[in-house]
C-alpha cells in the first residue's frame, strides 16, 4: 500500500527539500501533494485522503498551528497525523504544538533517515488502527 503525504511549507525550496527526503527515505510514497499554507492544506485534505501532514509552522495565510487547530475541528483530518518540520525549537512552541495535537516535531536541518523513522512510525501506527 502507497501512502500520500502533503508537505506544507510557504518556501518552495523548503518544499523541495521535504519532498526529496521523503523520496530518499524509502517509504512506500504513491503521492507526494503540496501546499504553500495552512489553507490550502486544509482544501487539499479536504478534496482527498492524505495519510500523514508535514509542515512549517510559519507561514502566511494560515500558519502550521492555525491549521492543526482547524483540522481538530473536523472528524476525518482531527486523525490525520502531523509532523511538524520547522527551524522554531524552543522547548516551549514545541510542547504546544504536541498538546494541540501535533504528532511529532523534526528540527530543521533534518535527514531522510529521520524522516524515514518518524513518519514510517506513524503510518504503521495508523495502519495498525485501521481494523
Amino acid at each position: 500500500m502507497s501512502y500520500r503525504i502533503l508537505v506544507v511549507d510557504d518556501s518552495p525550496v523548503s518544499r523541495r527539500m521535504v519532498r526529496r527526503a521523503v523520496e530518499m527515505s524509502g517509504l512506500d510514497v504513491g503521492e507526494i501533494i503540496e501546499a504553500s499554507n495552512g489553507k490550502e492544506a486544509l482544501a487539499a485534505i479536504a478534496n482527498s485522503w492524505v495519510d500523514v501532514v508535514l509542515a512549517d509552522i510559519n507561514m502566511p495565510v494560515m500558519n502550521g498551528a492555525e491549521m492543526v487547530a482547524e483540522m481538530a475541528k473536523t472528524d476525518f483530518m482531527s486523525v490525520t497525523p502531523v509532523v511538524i518540520i520547522s527551524s522554531e525549537q524552543g522547548k516551549e512552541r514545541m510542547e504546544a504544538m504536541k498538546a494541540m495535537g501535533v504528532s511529532a516535531y523534526l528540527p530543521k536541518p533534518f535527514r531522510p533517515e529521520q524522516i524515514k523513522e518518524v513518519v514510517g512510525g506513524l503510518l504503521r501506527e495508523r495502519k495498525g488502527a485501521v481494523p
